[in-house]
């Protein structure tokens, strides 16, 4: 399986004689030719954890140590030049990991300390450091925050020497097998839009809201008693059962509205807005996809291919799920009975989590380029993606180029926390033109904020909006009854889903009802709910909400800074697959115990060393 590795940044690095960076393992046979260069350049990314003239680095795989003094990598990554030292690994140090060195991750100067400062303060970090630890076991704590900080402020940002040039100590050890086990919530993706936030929450702040006096809280239960059934629909073309719980009320009116879950969940994912918004006169259908919910994920058998996580087809037949629970539902809308003119299938506001968020900007007349797909995929891998990154991937095997699902009754989208990615190109969600809301959050290492709602928010060309939750997470908005605690204390990923996060869910009912109103008489009645002094008005000290109509300028340095950060640096690690696999699997399976980092990879990691020293080649001038 290959790993790639992404970048961003395109700056010279500042030549320091005095400072000695580190090295590549001269002689290890237990290690494939490049491997352990590799993991080590990207442990030391995902940790840009900083520091101050290293010296020498000591580097452990497993049973192996060696410890390598270092003195001409810096000019290697500055030059190209190879000394008598490197020339050994000249068939690994080529031009690409050259310019893979001086790459950077740039972060606002003026948000530099408030991003530390956040990051160290909060739940987040110490996890990190904690994470950090393990990878450099002879670390302390009060080391890994004094380079962060000096790491960060360095004028060329983030980097692999920039790591180096930062940590206080002369030498360095790294336990190469960490980095396997982090490498999922450590992506690229995730750290930018991390750094983002403060950018954000500043820019798009309100200072006056003296404007803002509401009559009432439109986030607040409304007096209709709701019912509420389960329908079981068969599309027998498509050899699927859709099942859909509806939510109405005795006097239900206005459009319909259809709720679409994200990867590995259920109907049930929203079901307090579901019936907050059907309290409040509307009708509401949750459905279920059968390809991608959590029945089909708890008993695929993955047999270490990772897109059976996701078939392909399932891109195609989520849009084509709505569209036929919305056949049905207009059938059931003309029978005298319970639902009779209450399902307005003609006017529909389509709210998605996650994929959901897909299936839902897919309706609404986003182009699919799978083209695009295709080349961000070549060669892809878990390591330096979120997963969402990977997921996108399977709709490469599609046999289009490009594809249109549009369907003309889906009048307004809501996308929560999307899949976006690459998914409709660059240009593809132009063709969006109904009224469109997107919640981002700012920590969601699933759907990284940044290339999955930012990026795609800018391309949209109609009425739309954008909610900003600042330290929220992938699974912050969805319903905690529906939640298995153990995600929050997850090693995996880290989710923010209990009453910290209560005000962000109190938005996504207020600003739900407020959205679809404006295709009722009461538009204007709701207008001041999709303000900034609404969402501000909600924030506290940990969570600080911001709603907007575009984004800040700023945002456009950061798009051409990612535009270019594909860069590939491909290896090869034998037989991690299962691994990584399961590793997302379990995150998913939200009804199951998550196992501890140690646990569920010591085994694996273990067997990776094995068939590194059984397949190892020396190169000619080994010993």
């Amino acid at each position: 399986m290959k790993f790639q590795l992404n970048w961003s940044g395109d700056r010279t690095l500042q030549h320091s004689h005095n400072r000695r960076i580190v090295g590549l393992l001269t002689q290890i046979k237990a290690i494939r030719q490049g491997t352990f260069f590799s993991i080590f350049v990207a442990l030391s990314w995902w940790f840009a954890a900083p520091a101050s003239a290293a010296e020498r680095l000591t580097l452990r795989l497993g049973p192996f140590e060696q410890s390598v003094a270092v003195t001409d990598l810096e000019r290697f990554a500055t030059t190209g030049e190879l000394s008598p030292q490197l020339k050994p690994f000249g068939a690994v140090l080529t031009p690409q990991v050259q310019q893979l060195l001086t790459r950077h991750l740039e972060i606002d100067p003026n948000m530099t300390d408030k991003f530390i400062k956040d990051l160290l303060r909060s739940s987040d970090g110490a996890r990190l450091l904690e994470q950090i630890g393990l990878a450099l076991p002879n670390s302390s704590v009060e080391q890994l925050q004094a380079a962060l900080y000096l790491a960060a402020r360095q004028a060329d940002g983030l980097s692999v020497l920039g790591f180096l040039r930062a940590y206080p100590e002369e030498s360095v050890t790294i336990d190469a097998s960490s980095v396997i086990g982090i490498a999922l919530q450590l992506n690229t993706s995730y750290w930018q839009s991390q750094a983002i936030g403060p950018l954000l929450e500043q820019e798009l702040e309100v200072t006056d809201t003296s404007n803002f006096r509401p009559t009432f809280n439109p986030a607040a239960p409304g007096q209709q008693y709701v019912q509420e059934r389960t329908l079981s629909l068969r599309d027998r073309l498509r050899d699927r059962t859709i099942l859909v719980d509806l939510y109405w009320a005795y006097k239900s009116e206005g459009p319909l509205v259809i709720l679409s879950h994200g990867f590995g969940s259920d109907r049930k994912f929203l079901t307090y807005l579901a019936r907050h918004l059907a309290s409040h006169g509307f009708t509401v259908a949750s459905l279920e996809h059968p390809g991608s919910n959590f029945t089909w994920l708890n008993g695929v058998s993955l047999g270490g291919v990772p897109d059976n996580l996701l078939a392909p087809s399932e891109f195609v037949n989520r849009p084509k799920d709505v569209s036929f629970v919305l056949d049905e539902l207009a059938e059931r809308n003309q029978e005298y009975g319970q639902w009779y003119r209450k399902l307005n299938t003609e006017q529909v506001t389509m709210i998605g989590h996650s994929l959901g968020g897909y299936t839902a900007l897919a309706l609404a007349g986003g182009e699919l380029n799978l083209e695009e797909v295709r080349r961000y995929c070549k060669n892809r891998s878990p390591i330096g993606r979120s997963p969402a990154d990977w997921f996108q991937c399977s709709a490469a095997d599609l046999p289009n180029n490009r594809m249109q699902l549009r369907d003309d009754r889906i009048t307004q989208v809501i996308a929560l926390n999307s899949v976006t990615g690459r998914l409709f190109g660059s240009k593809g969600l132009q063709q969006v033109s109904v009224p469109t809301l997107i919640l981002t959050g700012t920590d969601d290492a699933i759907t990284p904020s940044l290339d999955h709602q930012l990026r795609p928010f800018a391309q949209l060309s109609g009425t739309k909006y954008l909610v900003s939750a600042i330290g929220g997470t992938h699974l912050s908005v969805t319903d905690r009854a529906n939640l298995n605690d153990a995600l929050a204390r997850s090693t995996l990923v880290k989710e923010r889903i209990g009453e910290e996060v209560d005000p962000l869910r109190e938005l996504i009912r207020g600003v739900s009802l407020a959205f679809v109103k404006q295709l009722t008489p009461e538009a204007k009645l709701y207008e001041p709910f999709l303000t900034s002094a609404y969402a501000q008005s909600l924030s506290t000290p940990t969570l600080s909400l911001r709603f907007s109509t575009e984004l800040p300028t700023t945002m456009a340095t950061w798009f051409q800074v990612q535009a270019v950060s594909h860069q590939q640096i491909a290896i090869r690690l034998p037989d991690v697959n299962n691994w990584l696999i399961s590793a997302i699997k379990s995150y998913f399976l939200t009804s199951t115990s998550m196992l501890s980092q140690a646990d569920c990879c010591a085994g694996q990691l273990n067997q990776v060393f094995t068939d590194l020293l059984d397949n190892y080649q020396p190169p000619s001038g080994f010993g």
